[in-house]
């Protein structure tokens, strides 16, 4: 397996996670999205998005963070990151799309170059509008969790699954960006406990190869 990715990039994280706790060795092929590398040859012509991650696996090129994790999870089951219930299943994945889809989307590189670039926002805008998208979207998912008997030491159950993997890379943005964070201790509890697993140790972005480029 070759996994394109850039150590910053929480999506890239997300997958770097999946591979740790199923145990795959991958090859990493950092792209540096500050720099751009997104857009040049030779990744551009891997990825019609233009975005990370990107993963291949023979003849097989796979993007969205998300759509990986599930292939990982279907073609090597073990850990499995879904549960095995159609429920369970569902509220792991809303869960997890709750930050991919509802928080990520508002925060990442592209739209806070597009606040500041084109629109003109202040440096102390750009990170106001990100710290709010940020801490509302993490209460709501504080909300979720609190309220359901299915959480435990992790967001479902006592073991990792698809949702860990997007909520810690979220809160490693958080914390990076100084977003308020006591208002949701149990996502906090959840986070301090994944990131004493191995998984997520090996897999943060301090021990990324790029980490230093």
């Amino acid at each position: 397996m070759k996994l394109y990715n850039y150590f910053r990039s929480s999506a890239s994280f997300r997958v770097r996670i999946a591979l740790e706790l199923k145990g795959l060795r991958y090859d990493y092929v950092s792209v540096h999205l500050v720099k751009n590398e997104q857009l040049s040859p030779p990744f551009a012509e891997v990825s019609a998005e233009r975005l990370v991650p990107v993963l291949q696996e023979g003849s097989l090129t796979l993007s969205q963070s998300m759509a990986i994790i599930e292939y990982l999870d279907e073609t090597h089951p073990e850990p499995p990151l879904l549960p095995a219930d159609p429920a369970g299943r569902a509220r792991v994945r809303a869960l997890a799309q709750s930050i991919a889809c509802e928080i990520h989307p508002l925060n990442n590189l592209r739209v806070l170059r597009y606040l500041v670039r084109e629109l003109g926002v202040s440096e102390e805008a750009k990170n106001a509008w990100y710290r709010h998208w940020v801490e509302t979207g993490l209460e709501a998912v504080e909300r979720s969790l609190i309220g359901s008997p299915a959480t435990g030491r992790c967001c479902h159950g006592d073991q990792p699954t698809l949702a860990d993997c997007v909520l810690v890379p979220q809160i490693f943005n958080a914390q990076r960006f100084d977003c308020r964070l006591d208002h949701v201790p149990t996502v906090m509890r959840i986070f301090e406990h994944c990131m004493q697993l191995p998984a997520f140790v090996a897999a943060q972005p301090s021990h990324c190869p790029d980490a230093q480029a």
